[in-house]
């Protein structure tokens, strides 16, 4: 990186564009990161199997999303600029070039280092020329019995033209000789395989597990869906379409606007041509043709065509000895099994760090609240729940017991729109009043608020999290959550409600900060305040969590706490725009990034201010999105015991030495490995030894 920047100019302008990292390059390093766990020979096998699936399903989005939006800029001219000021047609080039790399890297972990390990283990993944005659006599009536009936080989010709292929679905390209019954000669045809197959089958064996793919029985039989025909090649290939929804502001009706939105998902513009890399220049020309893409956006892969498909592995096979240890998230303190969390709540905070405690109890305080006489109301944001949420059943059994349930649901929620809307009709029949805030801005924040009655007078009951109400990814996810009844809060969350089901003016919210009206401002006030003690030579230090750092604006501003002499810690799990260690810029500035057995996906926000320190838990990341163009909250940790506890678990992170990753100056991540004298630390680990029960 060639800097102009003089080191021993302290008013050094932070705005050049050379100081800040492109969002898309940052999070295709995530990527590489999440990659280098499938290397790491110290973790269990399938689990290393599994970060190689995440990393190519993390690929796809990348595709779906960044890309996807990135051509619609190119297309429509629309003049899109970033902090870093590369232009969106070179900026494809240098994810073309990044990412080619990755893919390339993702089949050599595969071929070279993933195979031969399960293959030492007993566990075969078994190409279709290595098959014994009697696994050949097993998988020829499996393809007649359970492929066969479903596949629709389609011809192309003047009155068949190239059908149209669903995103991210495995098809084949098949060349075919000779003449057919109405006197056709085979050119070309395509072979769908129907997301209704498994695409990775188990052979019976009583010996060792040996699996095939779908997509090599269907190479192998694939003749006998062209009899009397002669197929000279048979190629995989999958595109991946644009993904990101969009409605207008101007609209009646969001659902209804939403649902023909989804229904044009899965056959939007090609981003991305993958296919094998024995597929014959002269169809690979052909499909890119007809996708309307360019040699930028072909992908020739050195093995099946989406290793995602490979996840399918970890669920079929029942070996623990190649997976984590299973463990028994604890209840928080002074939660029992049996307790009335309202009690509880009423007479302290209550902090939960998941997956390390149980998320149990957020799903016990609305089905408490549920059957509680003294319950009067409750209210929710949704974001994500999944399928079959226990949460969404106690917020219909309030419903309908008559009890006044309102819920803000995020239609919106990327790749969950369709399950929101499915939920939001469940509760509407219910009962429950449900509202999808406000177009244009994603409700995102995650909190619950109770009203019951007691002894004559309304008393408000809270959670508030840094992550979604979903009992699924509350096990894989970690995340921080707190039940409080502080009316301090309450009141706040109250008015918040208000403004997203009703019409007022901005809330004036005297403890939780919100986007997208005071989060911003006054996080930059708080920078500011450290950026005066240390510039007068006082101790000024910030330390913030978090899974993305883009905001420019937000960056500038932690550049100058940097050369004012503040200290700053940064975790940021994945995007990061931000260069630190720059001389005269960011020399103060430490960025590292945990990857590990859980998604690291709290939001916690920690400013020394004079040693009477700000501490907030939130839902937003530092990006433009959480800020301007999201309901978002920030809320403040004032109980003694709480703050203290974070705070240790923030050292805890900072202090990690086998899970971490350091952000270079360069854009780089370098592994951070510890002095062979010092303790190994890893954070994850020590919290569930902390907090949950390992078996």
């Amino acid at each position: 990186m060639n800097m102009t920047t003089d080191s021993r100019d302290p008013k050094a302008d932070v705005s050049q564009p050379q100081l800040f990292i492109n969002r898309e390059l940052s999070q295709l390093k995530f990527n590489e990161r999440v990659l280098e766990q499938a290397k790491d020979a110290s973790g269990p096998l399938l689990e290393r199997l599994k970060f190689l699936c995440i990393s190519c399903s993390n690929l796809d989005e990348f595709f779906e999303i960044r890309v996807g939006s990135l051509k619609q800029h190119i297309e429509y001219s629309t003049g899109y600029t970033t902090a870093d000021e590369i232009q969106p047609v070179e900026l494809l080039a240098q994810i073309k070039q990044q990412a080619s790399k990755l893919v390339d890297e993702q089949y050599k972990v595969f071929n070279e280092i993933i195979i031969p390990a399960l293959t030492e283990q007993n566990i075969e993944l078994i190409p279709r020329e290595k098959w014994s005659q009697q696994q050949n006599t097993w998988i020829q009536k499996y393809f007649f019995e359970q492929v066969e009936p479903v596949l629709s080989p389609l011809g192309i010709d003047p009155g068949h033209p190239f059908p149209r292929i669903l995103n991210k679905s495995l098809n084949f390209i098949v060349e075919v000789g000779g003449t057919d019954a109405f006197g056709r000669d085979g050119y070309l045809a395509v072979v769908q395989a129907p997301r209704s197959l498994p695409r990775i089958i188990e052979l019976p064996d009583t010996d060792s597990s040996k699996f095939v793919f779908l997509s090599s029985i269907i190479h192998a039989y694939v003749h006998e869906l062209f009899e009397g025909l002669t197929v000279r090649g048979c190629y995989q290939f999958r595109v991946t379409r644009n993904s990101d929804l969009f409605v207008e502001d101007e609209i009646d009706d969001l659902m209804l606007a939403l649902e023909g939105e989804l229904a044009s998902r899965r056959y939007g513009d090609a981003v991305r041509l993958e296919t094998s890399n024995n597929t014959p220049q002269h169809l690979t020309d052909y499909l890119l043709q007809q996708f309307h893409l360019t040699e930028t956006d072909l992908y020739r892969v050195n093995g099946p065509v989406n290793l995602n498909r490979l996840s399918n592995i970890y669920a079929l096979l029942e070996r623990p000895d190649l997976k984590y240890s299973p463990f028994t998230a604890k209840l928080p303190q002074p939660i029992t099994s049996d307790s009335n969390l309202f009690n509880v709540i009423a007479q302290e905070d209550v902090l939960m760090h998941h997956p390390y405690q149980s998320f149990a109890p957020v799903i016990s305080f609305i089905h408490q609240a549920a059957k509680d006489p003294k319950v009067l109301a409750i209210k929710q944001t949704l974001y994500r729940t999944g399928a079959n949420s226990r949460i969404v059943d106690a917020l219909v059994q309030a419903a309908e017991a008559g009890k006044e349930v309102t819920v803000v649901i995020e239609l919106m929620a990327r790749f969950d729109e369709a399950a929101n809307i499915t939920l939001a009709n469940r509760l509407q029949k219910a009962g429950a009043h449900v509202v999808y805030g406000i177009v244009g801005i994603k409700t995102h924040a995650k909190m619950i608020l109770i009203i019951r009655r007691e002894h004559g007078h309304l008393v408000r009951y809270a959670h508030l999290g840094t992550g979604n109400y979903h009992q699924s990814t509350a096990k894989l996810y970690t995340d921080y959550g707190m039940f409080t009844c502080n009316p301090k809060i309450t009141l706040d969350l109250h008015e918040i409600f208000l403004q997203l089901t009703s019409f007022t003016k901005i809330p004036r919210l005297e403890n939780v900060l919100q986007a997208p009206f005071t989060l911003y401002k006054t996080i930059l006030e708080f920078i500011d305040r450290e950026i005066k003690r240390a510039s007068s030579g006082r101790k000024a230090k910030i330390i913030a969590q978090m899974n993305s750092l883009i905001e420019p604006q937000l960056i500038q501003a932690l550049y100058r706490a940097s050369q004012a002499g503040v200290e700053i810690k940064l975790i940021v799990r994945g995007q990061c725009c931000l260069r630190p260690g720059v001389p005269g810029i960011s020399d103060t500035i430490e960025v590292r990034s945990i990857i590990g057995r859980f998604l690291e996906h709290p939001r916690v926000f920690y400013f020394y201010n004079g040693g009477r320190s700000k501490l907030y838990c939130s839902s937003a990341d530092w990006m433009d999105r959480n800020f301007f163009r999201r309901v978002e909250t920030a809320w403040p940790i004032e109980d003694r015991m709480i703050r203290k506890r974070i705070l240790a678990e923030l050292d805890l992170y900072l202090n990690d030495n086998q899970n971490a990753w350091l952000l270079q100056a360069d854009g780089n991540y370098v592994r951070y490995t510890q002095g062979q004298d010092k303790k190994h630390i890893t954070a994850q680990s020590e919290l569930l030894n902390r907090y949950a029960l390992i078996k």
